[in-house]
């Protein structure tokens, strides 16, 4: 049995649903459809920001928008003049959603929950009358005489355009290959490091506010708030290193060596803060008095790795144990042996070839009527709300676009 439909989207996702929902309310006389593999959709919109959803992120000037975007950040440049932060936080607000930013820039609704932002898509995809197919797998698309044909586990479905925004899906780029277009490898792009080592193995949860993080051998560097987790480090210090370092890393093997500036001073300019702080305290054990802002925890663990017992005073430390001290402080290495990735939240470096997409309209370059959005392609963004906001640019340029 074939069912028709004028639009259908692949993919029930954040891209996929906000592309539906533009398209049915610019087109109402257009019976548009999404085709959903899950259950339920708008997965990734749930546990996103923890389940509160960060929607977008605080920035409204396009050239520095794209700097979060390993992958993709010239393509982006137009679509964000047409639309971007802004225009995202006017779509949710004119629809009832109440948006406010955190001091970090990213954005929320206010009822940080993520059910606000799901609820608002479900209420304008019924309100549009928008179909939505859960639990509907594609297996094949199929092009002839100017229709699409899409073959699924509920039967087929024609259409005359076709929007695919099915996220990392490795089945659905297996079936854009198929149709013609070149898949670049997929690989993690956001991950935290894993390290097995004595000074973080017992402080997990401490947080250094801003460091700066170095891959050794590599031009790769970043900086911000670092994590300590029970299985390495995190933040966005690492992720950060993670998004832009994807391709270079996932050929290492996920195994390499950083170095860590825990205040982004030079050793110099801490051995002289040091020589000041051993004058000024001289009595004081040095694994008790913290200095730079450092967490006690993680000061403690820099200290007694430079040969610094829990009792030695200020006074008694040598040129050599100071120097030690400034070199952990600043130029700590860690040995990274290996990731762990964010299960649902998961963002691949990779996908369909840029080069094989018109961003004017994000079509197909190779097949007409065929349109992208969100993740399909290779675009990755760092965390803090960014991949949401290619979705919504993709979605929202493709609805102005697919019905001319």
């Amino acid at each position: 049995m074939q069912t028709y439909k004028d639009i259908i989207i692949i993919g029930g996702g954040a891209a996929g649903f906000f592309a539906a929902i533009n398209i049915a309310e610019k087109y109402p006389d257009k019976t548009v459809c999404i085709l959903e593999k899950g259950k339920t959709g708008l997965q990734k919109v749930k546990i996103s920001g923890g389940g509160r959803c960060n929607v977008t992120h605080a920035e409204f000037i396009p050239s520095e928008l794209i700097k979060n975007y390993p992958r993709g950040d010239k393509e982006l440049l137009g679509p964000f003049h047409r639309f971007m932060t802004g225009d995202t936080m006017a779509w949710f607000e004119e629809r009832g959603v109440s948006l406010k930013i955190e001091d970090d820039g990213r954005i929320f609704p206010v009822s940080n929950s993520s059910s606000t932002i799901i609820d608002c898509f479900l209420s304008e995809a019924e309100k549009h009358k928008v179909e939505v197919l859960y639990s509907c797998a594609v297996n094949g698309v199929y092009k002839k005489n100017d229709r699409f044909t899409i073959a699924t586990n509920k039967g087929q479905f024609q259409c005359e355009k076709l929007v695919v925004a099915s996220g990392s899906s490795q089945k659905m780029w297996n079936v854009l290959k198929d149709m013609g277009h070149s898949i670049v490898q997929p690989v993690p792009s956001l991950f935290t490091f894993d390290i097995n080592d004595k000074r973080i193995n017992s402080i997990p949860g401490v947080v250094a506010k801003n460091v700066e993080v170095k891959v050794r051998g590599t031009a790769l560097v970043s900086d911000g708030p670092l994590l300590i987790t029970h299985v390495g480090m995190s933040a966005p210090a690492i992720l950060k290193l993670s998004a832009f370092g994807a391709l270079e890393l996932a050929k290492l093997g996920y195994n390499f060596e950083i170095e860590v500036n825990f205040i982004r001073k030079p050793t110099e300019a801490c051995v002289s803060d040091l020589i000041k702080v051993k004058s000024a305290f001289p009595k004081k054990a040095a694994v008790n008095t913290p200095q730079f802002g450092l967490p006690k925890r993680l000061w403690k663990q820099l200290v007694l790795a430079s040969q610094i017992t829990d009792t030695d005073k200020w006074a008694n430390l040598t040129k050599y144990q100071v120097q030690n001290l400034a070199e952990q402080i600043t130029n700590a290495v860690f040995q990274v042996t290996g990731k762990s990735t964010f299960k649902e939240e998961f963002v691949t470096a990779g996908g369909v070839d840029l080069k094989e997409v018109d961003f004017r309209t994000f079509q197909s370059k190779l097949v007409p009527n065929l349109y992208f959005a969100g993740e399909v392609l290779n675009v990755d963004a760092i965390t803090g709300g960014f991949n949401f906001q290619n979705a919504w640019t993709g979605g929202y340029i493709v609805s102005q676009a697919i019905g001319s």
